[in-house]
């Protein structure tokens, strides 16, 4: 019953770090909501992990350091009234989330300026709807 979760070539969770807590799903359901425990939170505790090493383990920690509970990293899905449907979900939204903690940072942007010509354009554009707007507020005179 319990699987694997691949991220990557190279990487795969085993079930044995996975945690799988149950319980009763909130909504609409008929009275089927009040025995079946289809809501799903999987748990992973990214400091413990044997299978992250120890640079995958400080990406992740930095970048998940808002959402760990004591070094875990939880998901939860309660969308469907299936558990295992659930699961799936569950599966599916770490193996994701895991594998966008691991993308290396964007590369830091360089600032740079605008081009003399593109200077001179917006200057331009600038002084033309100042032109237009002073024109508006000349009043005819009374010869005409």
């Amino acid at each position: 019953m319990a699987q694997d979760l691949p991220i990557n070539k190279r990487l795969v969770i085993p079930a044995a770090e996975l945690q799988w807590r149950f319980s009763r799903s909130s909504g609409p359901g008929g009275q089927g909501v009040n025995t079946t425990d289809s809501r799903v939170e999987l748990v992973l505790d990214l400091a413990a992990s044997t299978v992250l090493g120890p640079f995958q383990k400080q990406r992740l920690l930095k970048r998940f350091e808002q959402r760990l509970v004591n070094g875990c990293l939880s998901v939860v899905a309660a969308e469907q009234r299936s558990q295992w449907q659930n699961r799936q979900q569950a599966l599916s939204r770490l193996a994701d989330l895991l594998r966008e903690g691991l993308q290396p940072p964007p590369p830091a942007r360089r600032a740079t300026k605008p081009s003399r010509g593109a200077v001179k354009r917006r200057l331009q554009a600038k002084k033309q709807r100042g032109l237009l707007k002073q024109r508006r507020r000349e009043r005819p005179s009374l010869e005409s």
